[in-house]
């Protein structure tokens, strides 16, 4: 049976990730070096760093040297309805939390049970962002936005108010307001450090009101495809995943594509590669923006300063990026980049996702912030103890050089069939893209962080990589 383009890259994805486990298992014979005061690492984080750039150096050689033509095209997969019960399952998720975030932000008060940070920045920026990329379109239903517009629609109908026909996205837009969301929230964690309480909860409150708006303008699927952040990011993320949405998520219809098929077989645009060059870009910078490297260059940087700095970081790199797939093409860009954003994200915030997490608990003790104990877990702490921070490096780790090796593997397929290349080493740009970003965040993940609460530094510490964050902490360290 003829090769498809999902199953080709799937095949090749899966190789790659045997050469990354292969390449990062050889420093472990070695005798073991205090990488901190707390971890213990096979080699000093200096070996660590070159080895990561020569893992992925190598696998771009390594694809140079491998050659294919063109898959024939076959059939499309078979799709597979989610069943209804399913849906309107995550559908009621997403309101509830939507109404209890909404709620807070009304009548709450400010405590470790407040739901905006939960939902928002854990389950939400990190959680569904990961389920995207390793599983599939959760977000297509989860999505309260789309569900409030349908109880809205169905209101209106009840009552005899019938919407006017929606106008279309304008040509130009593409998913360039989706784009403006995203630096919008980025913004909003990094350089505001909006992290919690009432006030993030009254803007995801605006942000829905401008977003019904939209839905209400545009139609719902048409906003969710071009102007709903985080529709188009977890979509974009979902081109790593195994499963993709066909048609409308009211369809509730699935189709199998294979781990990565969604990189090559989707269209690239512009607008989708400058989201993922500032999602990458973000996360970068949130690392170093701890180090002491950084304190003893800018020390805490005021709301200005910070602004300015995150905004000339985050122009500067997809500006690179943009220059670079001026070079390499825009699709291969793109789907070189992609999974490098997922390794990252996976290594910077998996433990902020499985520590801060179990705060739900206290959530679930005391709904509105009132000083309640319905449940006695209203005073519990996140445990950490069952996550060591070695066996935490180590994902760190894989999970950075995992996702440049799979980078290398799909901007050099999507290369190849674009035929934007001419000849190996005009691969050589994006090449040296994904070896610096390697070096440059495993870099900061090995620094000494400075914690700051209220304006003020409260400690500063030899950093242990992907250290577990203290339950003592009312909100913990950004990543």
């Amino acid at each position: 049976m003829a090769r498809s383009p999902a199953r080709s890259i799937g095949r090749s994805l899966r190789a790659s990730f045997t050469i990354a486990a292969a390449l990062l298992a050889l420093p472990s014979i070695a005798s073991a070096h205090s990488l901190s005061g707390t971890v213990n690492s096979p080699l000093p984080l200096v070996a660590y760093l070159a080895g990561a750039a020569v893992a992925v150096g190598l696998s771009f050689a390594f694809v140079a040297l491998t050659e294919g033509g063109p898959p024939k095209e076959v059939a499309p997969p078979r799709s597979h309805r989610v069943p209804r019960a399913v849906q309107l399952l995550l559908r009621g998720l997403g309101l509830t939390a939507w109404l209890w975030v909404a709620a807070q932000a009304l009548v709450g008060g400010s405590s470790d049970a407040d739901v905006a940070s939960l939902f928002l920045w854990i389950y939400g920026w990190v959680g569904l962002a990961i389920v995207s990329f390793l599983v599939g379109p959760l977000w297509s239903w989860i999505d309260p936005f789309g569900t409030l517009h349908d109880i809205f629609v169905w209101l209106g109908r009840r009552l005899g108010i019938g919407g006017g026909a929606a106008s279309p996205v304008p040509p130009g837009w593409g998913v360039w307001p989706a784009v403006a969301g995203f630096a919008f929230f980025i913004w909003l964690e990094l350089a505001v450090d909006l992290l919690a309480g009432r006030l993030l909860g009254l803007v995801m409150v605006g942000y829905t009101l401008i977003t019904l708006a939209a839905m209400a303008q545009f139609g719902k699927d048409s906003w969710r495809a071009h102007g709903e952040t985080f529709s188009v990011w977890f979509r974009l993320l979902g081109r790593l995943a195994p499963f993709a949405l066909e048609g409308s998520p009211d369809d509730g219809r699935l189709r199998r594509q294979g781990f990565g098929g969604g990189l090559s077989t989707t269209a690239w645009s512009s607008a989708r590669v400058v989201m993922v060059a500032i999602g990458t870009a973000a996360i970068i910078y949130d690392g170093f923006s701890q180090t002491q490297v950084f304190f003893d260059l800018v020390g805490i940087p005021d709301l200005v300063v910070d602004t300015a700095l995150l905004s000339l970081f985050l122009g500067f790199l997809a500006g690179v990026v943009l220059l670079v797939a001026r070079a390499v093409g825009t699709a291969a860009m793109g789907a070189g980049l992609l999974p490098v954003a997922a390794g990252y994200l996976m290594a910077h915030y998996l433990t902020y996702l499985l520590i801060d997490g179990q705060r739900i608990f206290i959530a679930l003790s005391d709904p509105l912030q009132q000083g309640w104990d319905l449940f006695g877990t209203a005073f519990s702490e996140p445990q950490d103890a069952w996550l060591s921070t070695s066996a935490a490096w180590s994902i760190q780790l894989a999970a950075v050089v995992g996702g440049h090796v799979v980078g290398a593997w799909a901007g050099h397929t999507v290369a190849q069939r674009t035929s934007r290349v001419q000849g190996r080493l005009g691969q050589l740009p994006l090449a040296l893209v994904m070896v610096a970003l390697t070096t440059a965040t495993l870099w900061s993940l090995g620094q000494n962080l400075v914690f700051v609460e209220d304006g003020e530094v409260v400690e500063s510490a030899r950093s242990a990589p992907a250290e577990p964050y203290r339950s003592s902490a009312p909100y913990p360290p950004r990543s």
